[in-house]
């Protein structure tokens, strides 16, 4: 598999292919700004770089980190440190890697699994981060008869190393944060609550006025349990729902209300400030 110089010349080629395609970037190319693009991606950090945004949410990085973006969400590098960044940027085609997955083993977890306290980063440690570097030294060196044999065994256990990574430190944070008893259960109710209902008025007052607690007690577990306030998790929800509709086709301002913003105004400012891009560009982009 060639390994491109352009982060561009790669999503051009995953696209095109509508199947995986890699690049290895040094300090000679000038990151991109603030983007989104409709290939999942994996971004490794091999030296340099300093913090990543992904969807309005920073994340400070080092050598050995590895991120992984779902398509359409917003992402760029916000700091490098001196100028000089090394890293692979592996750009896939969703349908080409959802054509793998089986009952037992879903390979777009790592893209889709998103809980409160664990976002879109891993730290690997120095014997993973040889094992992902030497699957990508495979790719690369596959040539000649059997190429697109050898090239798409090697992405499959490729994925399937980096998801068994992703799964152990979800259960490992969900291990750590976990509430037992009656706070478990109410944090459980509340967020089913919301994520159903996000189209209805989810004031605070009206949440604590549905579970029969006090707004204090409410907004106390909540942000014992969740890490957020309620307000801030209930936009970020709209947010999400909001992107899935645009993508689906609907109107900005049918997106607007069924998300459940009361005002233009207020979706406009908010979808802004955690894509990175207007609503209407949004939807533009993932025509």
């Amino acid at each position: 598999m060639k390994l491109y110089h352009s982060c561009k010349a790669a999503i051009q080629s995953c696209v095109e292919n509508r199947s995986f395609a890699a690049a290895h970037l040094y300090n000679d190319e000038k990151p991109m700004t603030i983007h989104i693009h409709d290939c999942y991606e994996i971004y490794y950090s091999i030296s340099g770089g300093k913090q990543f945004l992904i969807d309005n949410r920073f994340y400070n990085f080092n050598s050995g980190d590895i991120f992984f973006i779902n398509q359409y969400e917003s992402h760029h590098l916000s700091q490098i440190d001196h100028g000089k960044h090394e890293r692979i940027i592996l750009s896939i085609y969703p349908d080409y890697l959802k054509q793998f997955c089986t009952e037992q083993t879903d390979l777009n977890y790592c893209f889709t699994c998103r809980n409160m306290n664990f976002g879109h980063k891993l730290s690997l440690t120095t014997e993973e981060q040889k094992r992902f570097l030497y699957y990508i030294h495979k790719l690369s060196d596959n040539e000649g008869f059997g190429q697109d044999i050898l090239d798409q065994a090697v992405f499959l256990e490729l994925m399937t190393f980096l998801n068994k990574i992703f799964l152990q430190q979800c259960d490992h944070d969900l291990m750590e944060h976990e509430f037992t008893g009656t706070h478990h259960d109410q944090i459980d109710g509340i967020l089913s609550y919301v994520n159903q209902n996000l189209s209805e008025n989810l004031t605070i007052q009206n949440l604590a006025d549905h579970f029969y607690i006090s707004t204090s007690y409410l907004c106390r577990i909540f942000k014992d349990a969740t890490g957020t306030t309620i307000n801030k998790y209930v936009t970020a929800k709209r947010i999400t729902r909001a992107k899935s509709l645009l993508t689906e086709g609907y109107s900005v301002t049918d997106s607007c209300a069924m998300c459940g913003f009361r005002d233009y105004s207020n979706f406009l400012k908010a979808f802004t400030k955690a894509v990175g891009i207007s609503p209407k560009k949004y939807a533009q982009f993932s025509a």
